[in-house]
């Protein structure tokens, strides 16, 4: 295995054995091959640097690589923003650790040998983030590569693979030639998406955003916190920024659009459309410390006369309903006011023709929507809540509070 920092500096030769100039840079082509050495700048100092490509090179030992051609063969150097500069785009760059799930700097780059036919391509196959990669740039020029490997054997390594890292590029224009994608982070989870953003810039967390779908897009904003999210969504364009806002939860699209200006926030909802904008625009007519600030209108009731085989089915038949935050079913009686609800564990468990006025709790607990949220935390505290239900003055469910909501507003306060 060789380092990316053992090939830089090395002096390269001609087939003819001529000293042709020393390795300043290693260019990877993403488009062609996503972690083959594909070219060598050649420094020959106040002379125009040249470009060795991969099978021109015979050989590449630590400090040096002969090539299997004559110098006059070698192409002069035209700056290509689709290559990815080794020393310039990774060494002492930041990039995301997709599989550790987290932000990390990168020390050195690890190459793999592949010889075929009288060449040798480089392979990147990990990145040092360790002390190995360190001790390496640290005594590179002061040691011999042989003392430098002796002494990196004694130290711990840590390396992440190729395929698990994920580059950071500002830039919009040389993230789409360099064929950048954040495929890796649209699998992670939002709550970890959302730790890593933290740790970057603001141009490099604009970045993230910008090259992420609007679901992913709007998780992570919705973990973020809430002085970021406000930073991210305010540079965006009003119809990107009502994409991502349209794939929230009501009550969080409300409290991203609350963080905004007031002329960028309505530029936002006059692009949302529809339901989405009346249920967003009622959730910030609420005061923001008041249940109905807390609640979202996206919950799910049902007559208390039907019977647990129809609510099952009929749950299972809806498209709209998000099943990873169905945990409560409220109940309405024949006036449609709140008269109880449901675990859906209870539900789940119970016979097939048994009512849902048969299961539903006790006590009835619901709250109006100008409730101070003080009052919100003393209810959940004590019938220990994982919903609560919020009622207009006629006893009509309007809304609902989830545990989550309020184990937010509480960290918020610590």
């Amino acid at each position: 295995m060789l380092h990316a920092t053992e090939v830089l500096g090395g002096e390269a030769y001609d087939a003819n054995g001529s000293f042709v100039g020393r390795v300043s840079e290693l260019f990877i082509e993403p488009a062609d091959q996503p972690n083959r050495v594909a070219r060598y700048l050649l420094a020959r100092g106040k002379y125009l640097p040249l470009l060795a490509r991969h099978d021109q090179v015979s050989s590449v030992a630590p400090g040096m690589i002969k090539l299997n051609v004559e110098e006059k063969e070698l192409e002069h150097f035209h700056t290509n923003e689709a290559w990815l500069a080794v020393r310039k785009d990774l060494l002492d760059q930041q990039i995301i650790d997709t599989h550790g799930r987290k932000v990390v700097r990168v020390n050195d780059v690890d190459l793999s040998e592949q010889r075929t036919n009288g060449t040798v391509e480089l392979r990147v196959t990990d990145v040092d983030v360790g002390l190995t990669g360190a001790a390496r740039r640290l005594l590179q020029g002061l040691a011999s590569p042989a003392v430098i490997r002796r002494i990196q054997q004694k130290l711990p390594a840590r390396t992440i693979r190729w395929e698990f890292v994920n580059l950071i590029e500002p830039d919009p224009l040389r993230r789409v030639k360099l064929r950048i994608t954040h495929d890796k982070l649209e699998k992670m989870h939002p709550a970890d998406l959302a730790d890593i953003m933290e740790e970057l810039s603001p141009a490099e967390r604009q970045a993230i955003i910008a090259s992420l779908d609007e679901q992913t897009a709007a998780e992570a904003l919705a973990e973020l916190d809430s002085r970021l999210t406000s930073q991210i969504v305010e540079k965006m364009a009003p119809e990107r920024a009502a994409d991502i806002i349209e794939e929230m939860e009501p009550d969080k699209a409300a409290d991203v659009l609350a963080g905004l200006s007031p002329e960028v926030s309505q530029d936002v909802l006059e692009e949302l459309q529809g339901k989405e904008a009346r249920e967003v625009e009622t959730l910030l007519s609420y005061d923001e410390h008041s249940a109905g600030g807390m609640m979202t209108t996206e919950f799910v009731y049902v007559g208390e006369t039907a019977t647990r085989g129809e609510v099952v089915e009929w749950v299972r038949q809806r498209a709209d309903i998000n099943s990873e935050n169905l945990d409560t079913i409220f109940v309405i009686d024949g006036d449609a006011k709140f008269s109880g609800d449901i675990a859906v564990g209870r539900l789940l468990l119970a016979e097939e023709d048994v009512t849902l006025a048969q299961l539903k709790s006790e006590p009835l607990v619901s709250v109006a929507p100008d409730a101070k949220e003080k009052e919100v935390f003393a209810l959940f505290d004590k019938y220990n809540l994982r919903s609560l239900a919020v009622v207009d003055r006629s006893g009509r469910p309007i809304g609902a509070i989830a545990v989550d909501d309020v184990i937010t507003r509480l960290r918020e306060k610590l």
